[in-house]
Formats: C-alpha cells, sequence, structure tokens
C-alpha cells in the first residue's frame, strides 16, 4: 500500500474529522497521561484551523490540518526509505512528495512544525483535500527501486485507523497497544460522538473519570451533550 491507495481509501473531511475526534477521545479515556497517547485533537489549533494527530513514541506521526480551505495531511515514518534522514533522500523530502500542493496549503509548506531546522519538510507522504475536491490528491511520487516494500511511505500503517474506521479495528489496535481488553460497544459508542457517560467510560478506563476527562472532552471539542 502506498500513498495512491490511502487516497482512495480515506473518507471525506468531516467524517475524517469526526473520526478522529472518536479517536482521540478513546484513547484520553484509555490513557489519561497525554505523553502515552498515540492519537490526539486540538480543535483549537488556531483561530479557524484543527489538528488531528498521532505519534507511535518511536518517531512516528501524521499530522492533518483541517481548515476552511479543506485538510492537509502529513505522514513522517522514520523507517521508511523515503525518510529525508535516510540513506537514498540524501537530506531532502522525497521528490514528488510535495509536489502539487495547491496554494491554499501552501503556508503548511513551511509550518515550523513540519520542517526540520534547515526547513527540510520532514514527510513520506502527503495528501489534501480542499473543500471543493472529489477526493484526495497526492503529489507524484515515484517509488524507484523500492520494489516488494509492502508499505515503503508509512502511509498504509500510520493511517490505518482511517481507512479502515471500524470500532473493531481500533479494539483490536488499541488492545494491543494498551496491552488490556477493550470494550467493543464502548468503542462504538465514542466513534459515533455519542455523549460520554459514566458507564462508558468506566467500561473503557475504571481509573478515570467524566471529571478527570473534562478539559479533554473541550480540547477534543467532543461533544458534551
Amino acid at each position: 500500500m502506498t500513498v495512491y491507495d490511502v487516497a482512495r481509501a480515506l473518507p471525506g473531511i468531516e467524517e475524517l474529522r469526526d473520526h478522529s475526534r472518536g479517536l482521540a477521545m478513546l484513547d484520553a479515556v484509555l490513557s489519561p497521561e497525554w505523553e502515552s497517547r498515540y492519537y490526539s485533537f486540538d480543535a483549537h489549533w488556531s483561530e479557524t484551523e484543527q489538528l488531528a494527530s498521532m505519534r507511535d513514541g518511536q518517531g512516528g506521526e501524521y499530522t492533518i490540518v483541517l481548515s476552511p480551505a479543506g485538510a492537509f495531511a502529513r505522514v513522517f515514518d522514520h523507517e521508511s526509505p523515503l525518510s529525508p534522514f535516510g540513506d537514498l533522500a540524501d537530506g531532502q523530502t522525497w521528490p514528488g512528495v510535495l509536489d502539487g500542493v495547491p496554494e491554499a496549503f501552501g503556508e503548511y509548506l513551511t509550518e515550523p512544525a513540519f520542517t526540520d531546522e534547515d526547513g527540510v519538510h520532514v514527510t513520506t507522504a502527503c495528501l489534501w483535500r480542499e473543500t471543493t475536491d472529489t477526493a484526495w490528491r497526492t503529489g507524484p511520487v515515484a517509488f524507484t527501486d523500492l520494489d516488494g516494500r509492502e508499505d515503503p511511505d508509512g502511509s498504509g500503517r500510520f493511517l490505518h485507523l482511517l481507512t479502515d474506521r471500524s470500532a473493531e479495528a481500533y479494539a483490536e489496535w488499541a488492545s494491543d497497544f494498551y496491552e488490556r481488553p477493550v470494550d467493543l460497544g464502548a468503542v462504538r459508542h465514542v466513534l459515533a460522538l455519542r455523549p460520554l457517560t459514566p458507564e462508558i467510560v468506566a467500561a473503557l478506563n475504571p481509573e478515570t473519570d467524566l471529571a478527570g476527562l473534562a478539559e479533554d472532552v473541550r480540547e477534543i471539542g467532543y461533544p458534551a451533550e
């Protein structure tokens, strides 16, 4: 799977926004300590932008900026041969990855949060979708000499729960990541963005409660009622 396959599997902007909020809320319940979470969502990244993000704790991450113009997504897999820090890329973003990014998202090409100290975009896969688009778009990336690599740019692995948005997929992943059983019914409840209840929170993590999640609910923009 490459960024081209992922682009065909991603949902529309609003569905992606809602699902990202659900993932972030689930992780907030399962992991009260923010530093240990995998998925996050900042509904107030700026006055006009929201940010869905993932970090695996080992150098892999994605960020998706949701703005009035649409959505801009970048993936960074530090193990990918497309990494700017690998032997093949020679300190630069892989050719084609950022080609064609429309002017509406131009500021994200120099966004300090997405670049290193030399201004190199730390990205192995990039996708975008303007509000008028009917599909996600990508640059003309050539995966030269990478035959046989199942996921050369990391997009398939890191965006997996955005392409497979089933409650079963999250529950399976979370039970492995957090090393404990995860209640499937509670996962369905949260991914549907239904208001949290004491019972749902307890089913996911009896060591936290609604009061302890209040700040996360505000940050994520999760429906309170």
